[in-house]
């Protein structure tokens, strides 16, 4: 018996005619497609090369330093590569990824990811926001600076850095926010990555966009110690986020393995306070973080795992979840929302958004604008429609 012919990946296809096949009685669930966020795709699939024995943030980043000299561009292309594909047949199409820059690494892990971005532009939308080392303030910071100033003439797409670990993280802030607006592009910060409630920063960063009228995107990613305040903290803040139209990004795989280690007793979760923050109106998406490295030693690459797990952190709702991995982030990246009409979508074998989330299935077709980008399509599936059916 003979194969039956698929559509071959990169075909622009009918649309119209995909839905018609795409049909509940065939077992299919047709969603937007999928977003991730906040992706760190340099550091992917580095997790039996480089482990984390104390299994915390700073232990993380050690032992990503100890490791530094044995990584080459050759084996980031080919990591970040890897990873942003099984992004995609997971059914993402957009991807904001980190890049480590600093006096250290120099521009190797930027130029990597560019290259990446280039190779995969007809799949898949990549951003790339350069995460600059520490310090990035005082005398010792300022070759700091002139990398972050390169990375960006490179073709970087944002500033972000970790004012959270930064001597000054108020000077830093401000810094960071003085060079995109320089650059004229936007940025995103790890934000008070930590449980430490006195590690406020998204505070400052939120008067500030403001006080400086920022023109462009801003987005404050982890916001771990917002969870740690009050009630009265957290709305006043979130308030403050909303006023300055900040995004924030929720990251439950990465912080729930990292926070809370020294908090063996009511230990927290260490995801941020979505709760208040969507009350105020702030755009809140999900993403994975880092994938099978010394940060987060698991993960599918799949944005509706994140979901899965914005239900059970943050007690979303399964549509809540789904949004925060497909509207929200394509929000925050300046990008339409995926509109399957138009040939953005995933399709997935479940019945509901709550079983897709449940269950996680493999099998998926995915369209990128009207483009078949990630997997298996009957052929069949373009045919036109019977000229005698009823279309409604």
């Amino acid at each position: 018996m003979l194969a039956e012919p698929l559509v071959p990946i990169g075909t622009d296809v009918d649309v119209a005619a995909v839905l018609r096949f795409l049909t509940p009685e065939r077992g299919w669930l047709v969603l937007p497609a999928l977003a991730e966020p906040h992706a760190h795709l340099d550091k992917a699939f580095l997790a039996e090369r480089c482990e984390n024995p104390t299994g915390d943030l700073l232990g993380a980043i050690d032992a990503l330093i100890a490791y530094a000299p044995h990584i080459t561009h050759a084996d980031i292309v080919e990591r970040a590569e890897r990873a942003a594909r099984l992004l995609l047949t997971n059914g993402t199409t957009a991807i904001r990824t980190h890049a480590d820059v600093s006096v250290d690494v120099g521009m190797r892990h930027v130029e990597a990811l560019l290259e990446v971005r280039d190779r995969l532009r007809d799949l898949v939308d990549i951003e790339v926001c350069v995460l600059l080392g520490c310090p990035s303030t005082g005398p010792e910071g300022r070759e700091q600076i002139d990398r972050l100033r390169e990375a960006l003439r490179l073709g970087a797409d944002l500033v972000g850095g970790c004012p959270h670990l930064e001597d000054d993280g108020v000077e830093a802030t401000d810094t960071f926010l003085a060079v995109a607006a320089e650059f004229d592009v936007g940025v995103d910060l790890h934000t008070d990555e930590t449980l430490d409630p006195s590690k406020l920063f998204l505070d400052h960063l939120s008067k500030r966009v403001v006080e400086m009228e920022f023109p462009h995107s801003v987005a404050a990613s982890h916001c771990c110690s917002l969870a740690m305040q009050n009630d009265d903290v957290q709305r006043r803040i979130a308030e403050q986020v909303a006023a300055a139209g900040i995004h924030v990004v929720a990251l439950p795989h990465t912080n729930l393995f990292l926070q809370g280690r020294d908090h063996q007793h009511a230990m927290p979760r260490g995801v941020t306070a979505v709760k208040a923050l969507r009350a105020a109106g702030v755009n809140v998406a999900a993403g994975a973080d880092n994938l099978q490295d010394p940060f987060n030693p698991v993960g599918r690459g799949d944005p509706l795992e994140t979901a899965g797990l914005m239900i059970m952190t943050a007690h979303l709702l399964p549509d809540e979840a789904l949004h925060t991995v497909s509207g929200a982030p394509r929000r925050m990246m300046g990008l339409p929302p995926a509109d399957p009409a138009s040939g953005d979508l995933v399709a997935v074998r479940a019945s509901t958004v709550r079983d897709a989330i449940a269950f996680g299935p493999p099998d998926r077709i995915v369209l990128r604008r009207g483009r078949l980008v990630a997997g298996q399509l009957p052929a069949e599936a373009l045919r036109p429609a019977d000229p005698g059916s009823r279309q409604s």
